[in-house]
């Protein structure tokens, strides 16, 4: 090669490295533009705000919340369905629900009801066979026996009220002489109750104002004239 003649740089000739290309080209490049230096970053920035953002949706639930454009219009459908669907159970359970209390709460006044007008009906039969009793209590029975003792001496004075009492509708008269112990006064005796209302029927028949209970009588009732 040969030198140049004045400075130690053109001592050699001129050769394709001493006139490089513009632009990059092998181990030399230009530089480059702020958009092309920044754009990593925010890409970096971009996808980490992404994936906060679904690391929130998961954790807090509201991901499932949310709807895709190609799925919005099936999952209203559906959601409204499965919402009017649910509506319309519970509508038609309550009802049920309601007309089953209503039912029930009937059955219960009816059976009350029934039960109280049966023991109305029970009590106004009792009342009414005890005023019957009452009443036939009260009644003397003509056709109960009587048997008239003369303790008097006087011979013919019980069969003289025998025929007192028969005129009276009495059909069961005896007329007899004492065989045991008298009283010291005239009395009608009667054994029960029953037959109380027909010993004071017979005393008053008779004029005789003493009547009592006793026992062994061997009759309804039994007069004693002692006078």
């Amino acid at each position: 090669m040969a030198k140049s003649e004045k400075d130690g740089s053109g001592a050699y000739e001129p050769d394709v490295f001493d006139n490089p290309p513009k632009g990059p080209a092998g181990v030399h490049r230009g530089s480059r533009s702020a958009f092309a230096r920044f754009m990593p970053f925010v890409a970096v920035v971009i996808v980490a705000a992404l994936c906060g953002v679904g690391a929130w949706g998961v954790f807090s639930g509201e991901i499932g919340k949310i709807s895709m454009p190609w799925s919005s219009s099936s999952s209203s459908s559906s959601a409204s369905s499965s919402s009017s669907s649910a509506s319309s159970d519970a509508a038609k359970k309550a009802a049920a629900a309601k007309k089953a209390a209503a039912a029930k709460k009937k059955a219960e006044q009816e059976a009350a009801a029934k039960k109280a007008a049966e023991e109305q009906a029970a009590q106004q039969q009792a009342q009414a066979e005890q005023q019957a009793q009452a009443e036939q209590a009260a009644q003397p029975d003509k056709a109960a026996s009587v048997r008239v003792i003369n303790g008097t001496g006087i011979s013919g004075y019980a069969a003289t009220k025998q025929g007192v009492l028969a005129s009276a509708g009495y059909t069961d008269v005896v007329a007899s002489n004492p065989t045991g112990t008298l009283p010291g006064a005239t009395v009608v005796w009667y054994e029960n109750d029953s037959d109380k209302a027909t010993a004071e029927d017979v005393a008053n028949t008779l004029g005789i104002s003493n009547v009592q209970q006793a026992s062994g009588l061997g009759a309804t009732v039994v007069v004693v004239l002692m006078s």
